[in-house]
């Protein structure tokens, strides 16, 4: 593979070079041109499309760096300002433009020309995105952006001091990993007690979010936001029913480990309950590990890292750092969590973090190392439709890196005992994943199903559901306030509702890579590779094949998958 990486972006042949979407003025002329172009013979329809690939690719990477801009520093007045009126007078005047510019995609007569199945998957879209849409709901989607960006500021702002120190709570979790188990309890219940101080405001807010989006639905003629959000997220692969089926897999086939896992934890730490700050400290009364010393240490062991996969794979992270396309300390006024965000001109996409050092940030840049050498991969795709690829695939490419690279976790840590006791954490963490993607996809399921639901109802489903998927050793008496409002620290129940069953097929694919890249290294690393490149230019079955791997999510092949993991666990 050719490891060079280009940043240059292409020559633009449709806008000028000069042009900055700042505002609608400078934008309406691109759109008002490609609605009145005609088209002769299905090569212009083609050229047509890349004509407006190239508008769009120009406008995302301009909204794209105006988020970026706002999640890295919530308290600059003049980002959020920048990114408010980009959702606000920007966004509400291209949408009906598009409309029109997707009525005359779908009339033209040269459409069935371009057989490929890339544009097949692609006019399936644009069909979906016609039928749905309703004049009346722009004005709805810019409130719900602008509410949902209020979660980021209210999270951003959470701070805590411990010992004298004033800390994020990201910062603050570091300390449950603590040997000490009465400065765990304290760093758990500082943190419990500051997201408890907002839990009304955030309630609030998840009010206003859920009737507006339920009012979308209502207008697009949907019974409820589930059904209006599985056609606007082009799940043709799978129903609503699927998930029921996963909750269901998940339920009977790990929780019973969990229960296992817990009982082993609360035996090896010698302790007559178990708590929720007893989750995360090694049992055997090791101190935390620490992968990396600060950024800098943790960029250069990912590109090493990445380096003795595939040097095309180091070379990613080593140009994002080189024009300054990575973000990954935690500090005071960030928004919370991560993510890659992908550019669609420049093609080097951003990694955005939250590191203190811990083992789960490690996990953390490889999960968006492994986004962020997908962005790369199909930078040079045809039309920027082909590069967005459906969460599903998206998060295959991931999760799958965060598995394929354990090989090579010792460039992370000083002696071979650490560097098993990492891969065994986070295997562990694997079969903790899948329980809780059920557990927050099932609250979705029913928050929208029953729209109307009054907050204590909510409040008795959650620890309904809860309950459903946890391990049934934790004590968590005197902790039940808290726990009644766990689900407020998930982001994406607030700015990307229903982003969340994905992570679960997701990692059930990667656990396949991984296999198929444990029983053959490089066949099973350009199987994922071969995946990846293909962008969305298939149907998600056929890019799993590509993998050589299943789109499945049935009890039995998820039995199969864990008992792969507890099998490694077991080497280790």
């Amino acid at each position: 593979m050719n490891n060079k990486i280009s940043i240059e972006r292409k020559k633009r042949t449709f806008v000028a070079d000069e042009f900055v979407p700042d505002d609608w003025d400078s934008i309406e002329p691109y759109y008002q041109e490609l609605l009145n172009t005609g088209f002769n013979d299905a090569e212009s329809f083609r050229n047509w499309l890349k004509n407006k690939s190239e508008l769009e690719a120009i406008i995302s990477e301009n909204a794209g760096w105006r988020y970026i801009r706002m999640s890295c520093d919530t308290a600059n007045q003049k980002y959020q300002e920048a990114y408010s009126y980009f959702v606000s007078e920007i966004e509400p005047k291209i949408a009906p433009l598009n409309h029109q510019l997707n009525e005359k995609i779908i009339k033209c007569p040269y459409r069935d020309d371009l057989d490929e199945d890339a544009f097949k998957i692609l006019f399936k879209n644009i069909e979906k995105d016609f039928k749905i849409f309703r004049e009346e709901n722009i004005p709805l989607k810019t409130e719900i952006q602008n509410l949902s960006k209020e979660y980021g500021a209210i999270s951003g702002a959470m701070t805590v001091t411990i010992d004298g120190k004033e800390m994020t709570l990201q910062q603050a979790a570091t300390i449950l990993e603590n040997t000490e188990r009465s400065k765990r309890e304290n760093a758990y219940k500082a943190i419990s007690k500051r997201r408890y101080q907002d839990k009304d405001s955030l309630d609030e807010l998840f009010n206003k979010l859920i009737s507006l989006r339920h009012k979308m639905a209502q207008n697009a003629n949907f019974e409820n936001f589930r059904d209006y959000m599985f056609t606007t997220m082009g799940r043709f692969d799978y129903t609503p029913k699927d998930c029921f089926d996963f909750h269901e897999s998940a339920q009977k086939e790990i929780v019973p480990i969990l229960d296992q896992l817990a009982k082993d934890r609360k035996e090896k730490l010698g302790i007559s309950k178990l708590k929720p700050w007893d989750k995360a400290v090694d049992p055997t009364g090791k101190p935390p590990l620490v992968p990396f010393k600060d950024t800098s240490d943790l960029i250069e062991k990912t590109i090493n890292c990445f380096n003795r996969l595939d040097p095309f794979l180091g070379n990613c992270i080593k140009t994002m750092e080189d024009i300054k396309h990575l973000d990954l300390d935690s500090r005071v006024g960030k928004a919370p969590g991560g993510y890659n965000y992908p550019l669609s001109e420049i093609g080097i996409p951003f990694i955005f973090m939250n590191a203190t050092s811990t083992l789960r940030d490690m996990v953390t840049i490889l999960h968006e190392g492994g986004h962020a050498v997908h962005s790369v991969l199909t930078k040079d795709l045809e039309l920027t439709d082909f590069k967005h690829t459906p969460s599903e695939v998206a998060e295959l490419a991931s999760m799958s890196m965060e598995l394929i690279s354990m090989d090579h976790w010792d460039i992370f840590f000083e002696n071979e005992e650490d560097t098993k006791r990492a891969k065994r954490e986070h295997l562990g963490q694997i079969i903790e994943t899948l329980p809780w993607v059920a557990i927050i996809d099932k609250f979705q399921h029913w928050i929208y199903e029953n729209p109307g639901h009054s907050i204590e109802e909510r409040k008795i489903q959650w620890n309904e559901i809860l309950t459903d998927f946890s391990d049934s050793v934790t004590d968590w008496s005197g902790l039940e306030k808290f726990r009644d409002y766990i689900w407020q620290k998930q982001l994406h129940l607030f700015e990307v509702p229903f982003y969340y069953i994905e992570y679960g097929f997701a990692q059930l694919g990667a656990i396949a890579v991984w296999k198929r890249f444990k029983e053959n290294p490089q066949k099973g690393l350009d199987g994922y590779l071969s995946a990846l490149k293909l962008g969305y230019t298939k149907s998600i079955p056929e890019i799993y094949k590509a993998a050589n791997i299943e789109f499945n999510f049935s009890r039995e092949y998820i039995s199969e998958l864990v008992a792969f993991v507890q099998s490694e666990l077991e080497k280790l």
